[in-house]
């Protein structure tokens, strides 16, 4: 039988939302949550990215939330990244105007004025990433004294950016009988110590394999020289669609992006050294389809939830199996399946034999064959095109080679007149050659 969110709890009002949006069936990771987490309970979720989660936790969050006081929200999710807290931001703001809630997203690069503004307005739910919102803290812009209820999103990735001493540090400063709740890929080392030590009796929930399936991915290894790297990349895009490359440096980034602009694929470039309004609009320009690839570093690996990637290629190889699976989980997400394509030179081979072991699949190392991948619907993106400089009008050319031409005539009278040769002293007039008087 199935199952329908006003079974699950969910408020009517909410449903409406959610119908008008087009999302009338809740999936797994909801249908396990939400009727728990609506009576308050604290959880401990396990779910890999893409499951759903954002809607897991935000339909109760949002129902349970109170109004606020000016500097003092009542509601906050922690995310590890920017573009995860952005893109829960636009998730569960059109949600909240059902219930009148203010909803802001606080991260780093970008003014604190705007945020300390929209703090002091009163916003009742805050979506943060720890450092900027422990900045915020620090200085008196908000308190966190009437919050009762945190939500923790990739609280696994909290823990490989070494975000876990500002996550405890946060939820000291939150109500003490709040309700938290956790949502994590994996539930070991450092995040099992959180929720023994900040969750009380919370209800386990575990959906889906413990790790990113690899078996949903079709995997590729192809050798070849460094030098045929972006011809490589920019064919395999064609083929496959819409696709993610990653490098491992910034300027790996921008070099990789420029080279496939040069082979006609249109990119957006995502990485550490943007500021927010360039990641932003990296971010909107792929996944408004504006662009076919996403050229990014391992920033984009964990976070970012994009609807449709066909393709991820290890334009560079990762440092270990684990980012080997947090790269490939852009692709085959809620089901779907997708190819994975690692550019390897001779000397990585090895390294990557290891991350093939790490990560339990068997691939043949091979040169590059197209007839490989599985055929895509591709609506091929290309880059824009540069609008050549204007040739100015004719007259406007003659127009300035005529004032050029009278400004050395100007500029001749002027040397003749003062004399700079030494000839006639200036004042007398000199009559043409062969006719003096």
């Amino acid at each position: 039988m199935d199952v329908s969110f006003f079974d699950l709890g969910v408020d009517p009002a909410l449903v409406r939302t959610l119908e008008e949006q087009g999302i009338t069936e809740p999936f797994e990771v909801q249908r396990e949550s939400i009727p728990d987490s609506m009576l308050g309970n604290d959880i401990c979720c396990r779910a890999p990215t893409g499951s759903g989660k954002t809607l897991a936790f935000g339909l109760p969050l949002i129902s349970r939330t109170p109004r606020a006081d000016p500097e003092f929200p009542t509601a906050l999710i922690l995310s590890p990244t920017r573009e995860l807290a952005e893109q829960i931001c636009k998730v569960l703001t059109p949600l909240a105007e059902t219930f009148d809630l203010e909803v802001l997203a606080i991260y780093g690069g970008v003014p604190y004025g705007r945020q300390r503004k929209a703090l002091s307005n009163g916003v009742d739910i805050i979506v943060a990433c720890p450092g900027r919102l422990l900045d915020l803290l620090d200085h008196g812009a908000l308190s966190l004294e009437d919050v009762g209820a945190v939500v923790i999103d990739e609280a696994d990735r909290m823990a490989d950016m070494g975000f876990m001493e500002p996550v405890c540090d946060i939820l000291d400063r939150c109500a003490p009988n709040r309700q938290t709740v956790l949502f994590s890929a994996t539930l070991d080392d450092e995040v099992s110590d959180l929720v023994e030590n900040y969750l009380h009796n919370p209800v386990t929930i575990e959906v889906g394999p413990k790790e990113v399936s690899m078996d949903s991915m079709e995997h590729f290894f192809w050798l070849m020289k460094s030098s045929m790297k972006p011809g490589i990349a920019a064919e395999a895009i064609r083929k496959c669609g819409r696709s993610v490359v990653f490098c491992r440096t910034r300027k790996g980034a921008d070099r990789v992006g420029k080279e496939l602009i040069e082979e006609g694929i249109g990119v957006a470039i995502l990485h550490g050294g943007l500021d927010q309004k360039q990641r932003d609009k990296a971010m909107s320009k792929f996944t408004s389809g504006r662009c076919i690839a996403l050229i990014a570093t391992d920033v984009a690996a964990r976070g970012i939830d994009v609807e449709g990637i066909n393709c991820v290629i290890h334009y560079d190889p990762p440092e270990n199996g684990k980012a080997y699976k947090h790269r490939s989980g852009r692709t085959a997400r809620a089901g779907s399946t997708g190819s994975v394509i690692s550019l390897v030179q001779n000397p990585q081979k090895k390294m990557c034999s290891n991350i093939q072991k790490d990560v339990g699949i068997f691939v043949k190392f091979c040169p590059p064959d197209f007839n490989q991948l599985p055929k895509y619907d591709v609506e091929y993106i290309p880059p824009p095109q540069k609008d050549k400089p204007r040739r100015p009008k004719r007259d406007a050319r003659r127009a300035r080679f005529h004032k050029k031409s009278s400004r050395r005539q100007d500029d001749r009278r002027t040397k003749r007149g003062a004399n700079p040769r030494g000839g006639r002293p200036t004042g007398k007039r000199r009559h043409p050659r062969g006719k003096r008087r």
